[in-house]
């Protein structure tokens, strides 16, 4: 059965790029145990930050205890974007709108010979219950996190990830929702993903996919661990390598424009809980050092440890 193009242009939407971020099952661990969750503080104020991975099975869940203890312990949530408006049918409208070609511009006409055949190839031999002809007017940013949806589900998972859960519990709660930027940013974002360089994104995000199932393992035990230089060795550095333009505009341009949001939060006596993929976390250009730069004071949250690591409201 071949999947609907606007529900999977939504699925797609709500991974971006941090689809390599994948939790797993296989991976036991002292549920309290240090995991991506900071406490950033400055004198008594505290704002926790979370890395999250946008993808999970059920059987991913209960997360690591620090997650749970940091959303009881928060007044506020933030995240990437408001996740609540992505079933809307506006939405819908606007990713078509924004995330296809209009113009009478296809891959076909975009892509170069190698990459077109390439993705052919792809398509035609990968199993996915997608066809060539539902992908040809689709920007290289939105074809790449649909492939990148589809091939996650083959493995087990879906979008219903750390980010999803928490916003969920969150209006279940009642609890004060934001968002680090607007859906129409993340929108303009997506549809500049491998803009003058077409045909290099889709020929190594292809080649990403062959290696995505092998590469899984290190990636998912260093999330868990909270572990970030070998996160930054698994995943930024290929990265880098691979478009730097790419890294600039996925991960470093929307760090500098969440700081400031982020420095705002201690102006208040309100606790908040930030919740974004953890690739945001990473390396000389993440949040993280960011923070510590700034002053900030930056742990780890780590419940098992809480009269040590980290204490009070």
């Amino acid at each position: 059965m071949f999947v609907h193009g606007r529900s999977t242009c939504k699925r797609a939407f709500s991974l971006l790029a941090a689809l390599a971020m994948i939790a797993s099952p296989a991976l036991a661990q002292d549920s309290s145990a240090q995991t991506s969750v900071w406490v950033i503080s400055q004198g008594d104020e505290k704002v926790y930050l979370g890395g999250t991975i946008h993808l999970l099975r059920n059987s991913d869940y209960p997360l690591p205890a620090p997650f749970e203890e940091a959303y009881d312990r928060a007044d506020e949530l933030y995240f990437e974007t408001d996740l609540g408006t992505i079933n809307s049918p506006a939405f819908q409208q606007q990713v078509m709108a924004q995330l296809t070609y209009q113009d009478g511009r296809s891959l076909s006409t975009v892509l170069s010979t190698e990459a077109y055949t390439a993705l052919q190839s792809y398509v035609n031999n990968s199993g996915l219950p997608i066809p060539m002809p539902m992908l040809e007017s689709f920007k290289p940013g939105l074809l790449i996190s649909t492939l990148s949806v589809l091939e996650m589900q083959k493995l087990g998972f879906t979008p219903q990830g750390v980010d999803a859960y928490f916003y969920t519990r969150a209006v279940g709660d009642g609890k004060t929702r934001g968002e680090l930027e607007s859906i129409e940013e993340q929108l303009t974002m997506l549809s500049r993903m491998g803009e003058g360089y077409e045909s290099d994104y889709v020929l190594y995000s292809l080649a990403d996919f062959e290696q995505l199932g092998s590469e899984l393992e290190n990636i998912v035990t260093h999330w868990r661990n909270g572990n970030t230089d070998s996160l930054s060795n698994d995943f930024i550095g290929p990265m880098r390598e691979q478009s730097e333009v790419l890294y600039q505009e996925l991960l470093v341009d929307r760090n500098l424009n969440w700081i400031p949001q982020i420095e705002r939060m201690f102006e208040d006596e309100n606790t908040e809980l930030v919740l974004v993929g953890v690739a945001h976390m990473l390396g000389d250009d993440g949040l993280l050092e960011a923070l510590r730069t700034r002053g900030f004071e930056v742990t780890h949250f780590n419940t098992s440890a809480r009269g040590a690591a980290e204490t009070g409201h």
